[in-house]
């Protein structure tokens, strides 16, 4: 029995599934997780000390790599002055100004511990200062685990095939409506039968049913149907968020959103998510305004001097180069397998691609659903065998970072080259 095999059973006995979040527990690909002792640029290294080469990256926060010397230096310095204050300190003030300087969007920020504080907290938000109930988000599109997001859920919902809601009050559900992604009709008559809808949450970019680009004018129609029906457009930016560009999706994309949620990478792969928007309206949040969150640990410092070193280092990064490597990277894998007879749809954004095996269009979840899990599980486990480590479920994005060498892209080539289906 392997190390990893070995701590898994252990595992198994101690937490639910031997894992802390369903998707690492590879079931959708028939095998059982590796289990990390160490990482360091581009490769993480198992229990049993293999290297591999990663295109999770911690699912997105990692874009300098594992280990960057900037970040590790200043986590280093930041827990010789103190793990937790309970206090307001100077980092999460620097952090927060990095933040409002860098996302078009945001005027002010509250920082929280992660994205799904994020994503819950602007919604309670939108609520309370439209004063509405009803939210509205996309089938596939995954916003964390309360409980008003988890109908037609992505990411580890649908790896698993679970039912959306199970242990969610019917009326808790009752108040989220659901549209497909990319269908701006959909979301109209929403609007123009329902006059309580608070707000609209979309990933701008989606990367939990895989990877689903935005079609042209949906975000566009978005924030001009919630502006018209006095709503607000909260961007769920904790993938996207510094990923797509310093400045994220809305940045790309040229959308001003009411609000954003962020994650990931501001934590420079510690614990925490963020979420910011229009002077007018963050200033309802307690204590200055009526709407009440709080959180022991928001602010802490370990992960603002993370955050701030790893905002530091990408606001010089070259963003256009990775991007330009990893769509070479992925058009290049999607020809290998396509020359292998398997159908492939190459959708991607950035550092971020998804490799669907389906003929496309891919526009929606129903479409990404089309992907076939069989021919996935072969292709993960192989490049796995080889040393590759992708995403252990077919909903998920590979994500590349300013680590990762032309050497690593030649050695994922050459492995993809040897699999057989």
């Amino acid at each position: 029995m392997t190390a990893s095999a070995s701590l898994f059973e252990k595992a198994q006995k101690l937490i639910p599934g031997g894992v802390n979040s369903p998707v690492r527990a590879c079931r959708s690909v028939g095998c059982d997780p590796l289990f990390i002792a160490s990482a360091a640029g581009s490769k993480m290294t198992t229990v049993e000390g293999r290297e591999m080469i990663d295109y999770v990256m911690s699912w997105g926060p990692m874009l300098l790599g594992h280990g960057h010397p900037s970040v590790t230096a200043a986590i280093h310095a930041a827990v010789d002055w103190g793990a937790s204050f309970g206090a307001p300190s100077p980092g999460e003030v620097a952090l927060a100004e990095a933040v409002v300087d860098a996302v078009p969007g945001i005027e002010m920020v509250r920082m929280v511990n992660s994205g799904t504080e994020a994503t819950m907290s602007a919604v309670r938000l939108a609520r309370g200062y439209t004063g509405k109930s009803m939210i509205v988000k996309f089938e596939g599109c995954y916003h964390g685990h309360s409980d008003a997001f988890l109908a037609a859920a992505g990411s580890g919902l649908a790896t698993f095939c679970i039912p959306g809601t199970p242990g969610v009050p019917a009326d808790t559900v009752r108040h989220t409506l659901l549209a497909p992604y990319n269908d701006l009709e959909a979301v109209r008559t929403l609007f123009e039968t329902r006059p309580d809808i608070a707000c609209v949450i979309v990933e701008p970019v989606a990367g939990n049913m895989g990877l689903v680009p935005p079609a042209p004018g949906f975000l566009e129609g978005l924030r001009e149907l919630t502006a018209r029906y006095d709503a607000l457009l909260i961007f769920d930016e904790v993938i996207t968020g510094f990923r797509l560009a310093y400045g994220g999706a809305q940045a790309v994309y040229g959308i001003d959103p009411d609000l954003t949620c962020l994650g990931k990478i501001i934590g420079g792969g510690l614990p925490v998510g963020a979420y910011g928007g229009k002077r007018r309206i963050m200033e309802r949040i307690a204590p200055c305004g009526d709407v009440y969150q709080a959180g022991t640990l928001s602010g802490n410092p370990l992960a603002m001097a993370a955050g701030l070193a790893t905002l530091t280092q990408l606001k010089k990064a070259d963003y256009a180069g990775l991007e330009a490597r990893t769509t070479a990277l992925s058009e290049e894998l999607a020809a290998i397998l396509r020359a292998k007879g398997v159908p492939v749809h190459l959708a991607r954004a950035a550092s971020l691609f998804t490799l669907f095996f389906c003929d496309g269009p891919v526009t929606n979840f129903d479409e990404a659903k089309k992907g076939d899990a069989a021919l996935y599980a072969a292709f993960y486990n192989q490049m796995r065998d080889a040393g590759v480590l992708l995403a252990p479920s077919a909903y998920e994005c590979a994500f590349t970072s300013f680590a990762h060498t032309d050497d690593d892209f030649a050695r994922t080539l050459d492995a993809a080259k040897r699999v057989k289906f």
